[in-house]
C-alpha cells in the first residue's frame, strides 16, 4: 500500500540535515519552528521510522534517515526538474511546433513567418514540412502536425478548426512572348484557349466554380508542384494561376504576372489547427502569433480575416 507522504515533509526533513537544526531550517522554509517539527513527525509517523537523532545541541540523521537523505533528494530533483520544465513550456523558453503546408504556402508565406516567429522566441523549436494539403491534414488527424495551412476551400473534419487568415486575388504566369503579357491584366476569356498548367488540387472547386464554363480553359495540363508548373511554362506555352502573393516566386522563373480580371477570383488561405484545449503553450503561442500577424496580410482587400469552421457535410 501506497504511504501518504507529502513533498512538504520531504522538504522538511532535507532542509533540517542541511542547516544542522530545526530553528534555521524553519526560517529557510519561512515556517515557524513548531510547524517544521510537525512535518517531520508527520513524516516519521507515516514511514514507521525515526529518521533524525535530536539532543539539546545538533540533530543529525539516523541510520534509516541516513540511508532515506539521498533517494529523498533525487525525489526532489525530479520534481523540480519537472517544475522547471513545465515553467519553461508556459513561458516559451522551450517548446515544439510542427508546421505544415502545401508548396506555394512554402514558398512564399511561411518563411518569412516562421522567422519572425523565431526571432520572438528562440527556445521553441519550430519544425516545418512542405508537403501536398492531403498530407497536411493527415498529419493534424494522427497527431505528427500542430498547425496546417492550406486553402481554405478543403474540407475538415469537426476535430480540426480552420482560421481564415488571407484572401489573396489569383495572377496568371504568361511567358514573355504571349501576346497577353504585353497588358496591364488579363481576362478568363482571353486564357481560355490556352492551355492551364495547373498544380492546384481543387481547382475546380476553389477557382472555376467562379468562373463562367464558357471562360473554362479547353486543355488543363495536370502536374503536382507550382515550382513544375512554372517550370514547364518557361519551355512550352499555356499560363499558370498562382495566389497574388506569391509574385516574387513567379517573377524568378523570368515570366511575367498579371491581375487577372472578368471576374477577379481569389485563394482563401487558411490556418489549421486542433482544439485549443488540445495545444501545448508553444503551438497555441505560434497560433495567436500567425492571427495577430495575418491582420496586416490583408490590407487593400474588402474582407477582414475571420475563424471560421469547414466540416464534411
Amino acid at each position: 500500500m501506497a504511504l501518504e507522504v507529502t513533498f512538504r515533509q520531504l522538504r522538511a526533513f532535507v532542509a533540517v540535515l542541511e542547516c544542522g537544526s530545526f530553528s534555521e531550517a524553519a526560517d529557510t522554509m519561512h515556517l515557524s519552528q513548531a510547524a517544521l517539527s510537525g512535518l517531520v513527525k508527520e513524516l516519521e509517523s507515516r514511514l514507521g521510522v525515526r529518521l533524525l537523532d535530536r539532543n539539546t545541541r545538533s540533530v543529525s540523521a539516523s541510520v534509516v534517515g541516513a540511508e532515506f537523505e539521498p533517494m529523498v533528494r533525487r525525489v526532489l530533483a525530479g520534481l523540480d526538474d519537472a517544475l522547471e520544465s513545465v515553467t519553461n513550456l508556459k513561458e516559451l523558453r522551450r517548446g515544439l511546433v510542427r508546421v505544415a503546408a502545401p508548396e506555394t504556402l512554402s514558398c512564399t508565406l511561411l518563411p518569412e513567418l516562421i522567422a519572425r516567429y523565431g526571432a520572438l522566441h528562440p527556445g521553441v523549436d519550430v519544425r516545418f514540412e512542405d508537403v501536398p494539403i492531403e498530407q497536411v491534414l493527415a498529419g493534424l488527424h494522427s497527431g505528427k502536425v500542430d498547425i496546417g495551412f492550406g486553402p481554405a476551400g478543403v474540407l475538415a473534419d469537426d476535430a480540426v478548426e480552420a482560421h481564415l487568415v488571407r484572401i489573396d486575388p489569383l495572377w496568371v504566369a504568361l511567358r514573355h512572348d504571349d501576346p497577353l503579357a504585353a497588358g496591364t491584366s488579363v481576362s478568363w476569356r482571353d486564357l481560355r484557349k490556352r492551355p492551364l498548367i495547373n498544380y492546384m488540387p481543387n481547382l475546380a472547386l476553389n477557382v472555376l466554380s467562379n468562373v463562367s464554363p464558357r471562360h473554362h480553359p479547353k486543355e488543363i495540363i495536370p502536374v503536382h508542384r507550382v515550382n513544375t508548373a512554372l517550370s514547364l511554362l518557361r519551355v512550352r506555352p499555356g499560363y499558370v494561376i498562382c495566389p497574388s502573393m506569391a509574385r516574387s516566386l513567379v517573377e524568378g522563373f523570368g515570366v511575367v504576372f498579371l491581375p487577372v480580371r472578368q471576374p477577379t477570383v481569389t485563394w482563401r488561405i487558411a490556418i489549421f489547427v486542433r482544439g485549443r484545449s488540445s495545444l501545448s503553450p508553444a503551438v497555441e503561442s505560434f497560433l495567436d502569433f500567425t492571427l495577430e500577424a495575418a491582420k496586416n496580410w490583408d490590407e487593400g482587400l474588402s474582407v477582414r480575416p475571420a475563424t471560421q469552421r469547414f466540416t464534411h457535410k
